[in-house]
C-alpha cells in the first residue's frame, strides 16, 4: 500500500509534503502533486504536514476521491 493525493491538492501545491519525504517519491503534475506508488516507504511523514488534508492511505482514500490513485499510479506508469 501507498499514501495517495486526492483533490484538495488541486491547484493548492503547498509542498510541505516533499518537503518531509525521506525518499523523495512525491513529483509535481501539472496542478497537483503525486507519489510514486513505487518508492513510498509508507512512513507517513507527508500526511500530517499537508495544509490541505489532501493525502490519504491508500485503504483509507473517501471513496468519492478513489479515482486519484488511479491518477498516481498513471502518472507514474504503474501497473499494478
Amino acid at each position: 500500500m501507498t499514501f495517495v493525493i486526492t483533490s484538495p491538492c488541486i491547484k493548492e501545491l503547498a509542498a510541505e509534503c516533499v518537503d518531509v519525504c525521506p525518499v523523495d517519491c512525491i513529483s509535481k503534475g501539472d496542478n497537483q502533486y503525486f507519489i510514486d506508488p513505487d518508492i513510498c516507504i509508507d512512513c507517513g511523514a507527508c500526511e500530517p504536514v499537508c495544509p490541505v488534508k489532501a493525502i490519504f492511505y491508500e485503504d483509507e482514500v473517501p471513496e468519492e476521491e478513489s479515482e486519484y490513485i488511479q491518477k498516481a499510479k498513471s502518472f507514474f506508469g504503474t501497473k499494478s
